[in-house]
């Protein structure tokens, strides 16, 4: 049977009315309207978002989004890396409770995963989106429905995965959805790939950056991540530009998240991650109280089995160590999920002796 462009999108819709509970489908809370307001709605209140979008797509003639800066015209068809053109490809959208605790909140942050990726990790556990380029291509307008739909099912936040190469299309979307009552923070939810000038385009239109600080070596960002010897450089003069647009973290008096700078960083077997350089160039280039979540999640997935360094799931006692290097350059503000799990795994430690 042929699935049309409504269909898909009818489909994606179905999928997040299953997923979102019940009880949390209540609306927005009016809480953003009386007491905070998203950093695109300004913008557009003072006619500086529609400008922005013209600016962003211009770009797409010879594309330059990301530091790979491919140079196809992608307002033709021509593809580059990153395997898109000038249409957003999206392969699903819908409320998730797996993400930080505060962009969760009671109801959900409304994931919106985007196909295809400028990185293509080797280790990808995304990777029949991100490799593949599974999912199906829509319209800005479509796009911009998909966010006013998360608003009203409840969602907290528009949790943009994987942006970055569809950057343009977003901020068409965001603007087409402010026009019609998008009121809820958005989140940058990218792997760290970024250049500075392209995210000087979204100053005062991202309310939350949560970015993946990957690699802190560039023999290892080469190995793993398809020849990006240069993404230790590029994320670090990102994470310093997102900080000066956004700031902290920040929560409303529910605790839920409406602005700052949320980083990531895995830990990998071996150290191949840089993690305690991580956590030293954190320490040393933002505030102690930047948030941080060191996550412990890392399996064997996609192509890992063919690089010997990465070809298991990390130990208790290289998670333990890394949250010590944390703690230990005096990070204040780390992921109450990851303490917990530290915790967890010294417990369990302390009883098996």
């Amino acid at each position: 049977m042929k699935i049309t462009r409504r269909s898909f999108i009818k489909q994606i819709l179905y999928l997040g009315s299953a997923l979102a509970l019940s009880g949390r489908r209540a609306k927005a809370s009016s809480r953003f309207e009386d007491q905070w307001t998203p950093g695109y709605a300004n913008l557009g209140a003072r006619g500086q978002l529609t400008p922005r979008v013209t600016q962003a797509r211009a770009i797409l003639e010879a594309c330059r989004l990301c530091p790979r800066q491919c140079g196809v015209n992608r307002l033709a068809g021509e593809k580059g890396f990153c395997r898109t053109a000038s249409r957003v490809m999206i392969y699903s959208a819908h409320p998730h409770f797996g993400e930080e605790t505060s962009l969760v909140g009671q109801n959900g942050s409304g994931t919106i995963f985007f196909s295809n990726c400028n990185l293509r990790c080797v280790f990808c556990q995304n990777w029949p989106i991100s490799h593949e380029g599974r999912g199906r291509a829509i319209g800005d307008d479509d796009l911009a429905d998909l966010m006013l739909y998360m608003q009203g099912t409840g969602c907290h936040n528009i949790n943009l995965v994987t942006p970055t190469h569809v950057m343009p299309n977003i901020l068409k979307a965001t603007w087409i959805a402010h026009e019609k009552g998008l009121r809820i923070p958005l989140v940058y939810n990218t792997s760290g790939y970024e250049r500075v000038e392209m995210l000087k385009l979204l100053d005062g239109v991202v309310d939350i950056y949560l970015p993946d600080m990957k690699f802190m070596d560039s023999a290892a960002a080469e190995i793993y991540m398809a020849g990006a010897a240069d993404y230790p450089e590029k994320v670090k003069k990102a994470l310093l530009e997102m900080h000066r647009q956004v700031g902290l973290h920040t929560t409303d008096s529910e605790g839920v998240a409406v602005r700052g700078v949320m980083i990531r960083h895995l830990v990998m077997p071996n150290r191949v991650a840089g993690t305690q350089k991580f956590v030293r160039w954190v320490a040393a280039n933002l505030p102690t109280s930047t948030y941080v979540n060191i996550m412990h999640q890392y399996h064997v997935d996609y192509k890992a089995y063919e690089y010997p360094k990465i070809q298991r799931s990390i130990t208790a006692e290289e998670y333990i160590e890394a949250m010590g290097w944390a703690e230990k350059v005096g990070l204040t503000n780390l992921d109450p999920r990851s303490v917990a799990v530290r915790d967890f795994y010294v417990t369990h430690q302390k009883n098996d002796k």
